[in-house]
């Protein structure tokens, strides 16, 4: 069998966790108090933001310990199993590395794919793996696939604000002084393994339209991948761009994904987006 796994950072769906073979590995989540936890589910998405509203100071996020990823690794290889690891861009943690290390630990044969993407960019490739696996592809063919299809996968996104991608160190302060500005909403687009400051909008009307905007200047959504809405902590703000793709664009197919601790630490409350797939 071939194993796929992945980090907490692709925020995966309950039907992407029900699908077997597919196992993700937590990241840390340490709060101003020094209280942990780890990002499993044993807090809820909603509890992690309602705690992230209380708190005066961000958490810290933490990658996987190698350790972690070898115990996977060795069970694998004593079923005979080959595994596909999917990481969060390497851009934004350390787990690519530590999954790296890992497998130089064992004897298991691990394929390491960087996403070069994050949440539901991360979780589409994720899917597609397991597309590929289902049509009998080997473990060497998918991850040859996967490095190639990763490059057309988008995340354009509206936060609230800056800040906690900036005190999180996931931008530089001058992008954050720039996108800060009086009830202007930021734009964000993830690609290539970076997080762009790619347009604004005043206030969220105008933010929605700069958006939609960049589903073009991104390239395109592909309607055969459809598309995953993505939200923090109100799913309500993903109705005006369900209803935008779906009527505007014509596009089916949709998902919605709530944003996880992991991520949701830098981006923060009140951000809406959509993660897709260019066409070719």
């Amino acid at each position: 069998m071939i194993r796929i796994v992945t980090d907490s950072a692709a925020d995966l769906t309950a039907r992407d966790l029900d699908t077997p073979g597919v196992t993700v590995v937590p990241m840390g989540i340490t709060f101003a108090d020094g209280t942990a936890t780890v990002d499993d589910g044993s807090m809820t998405k909603d509890e992690f933001f309602t705690r992230l509203a209380e708190d005066s100071k961000l958490p810290r996020t933490s990658q996987p310990s190698p350790a972690s990823f070898i115990e996977l690794f060795e069970e694998a290889a004593d079923a005979g199993d080959e595994v596909i690891v999917i990481t969060v861009a390497q851009k934004l943690s350390g787990t690519y590395q530590c999954a790296s290390l890992a497998a130089a630990e064992t004897d298991a044969k691990v394929y390491i794919i960087d996403s070069e993407t994050a949440t539901q960019g991360e979780a589409i490739i994720a899917r597609e793996a397991i597309r590929l696996r289902e049509q009998g592809l080997s473990a060497s063919r998918i991850a040859a696939e996967l490095e190639t299809f990763k490059k057309r996968v988008r995340v354009v996104a509206i936060v609230d604000s800056l800040k906690h991608l900036q005190k999180g160190g996931r931008l530089p302060a001058a992008v954050a002084i720039v996108g800060g500005a009086l009830g202007i909403k930021p734009v964000l687009a993830l690609s290539d393994g970076a997080i762009h400051l790619v347009d604004k909008g005043r206030g969220r009307p105008g933010a929605l339209v700069a958006m939609y905007r960049q589903l073009d200047k991104q390239g395109g959504v592909d309607p055969a991948y459809g598309y995953t809405l993505l939200y923090s902590d109100d799913k309500q703000l993903t109705a005006p761009v369900h209803h935008y793709l779906h009527q505007n664009l014509h596009l089916t197919g949709g998902r919605v994904g709530q944003i996880g601790p992991t991520i949701g630490t830098h981006i923060g409350p009140g951000a809406v987006g959509v993660a897709f797939v260019i066409p070719e």
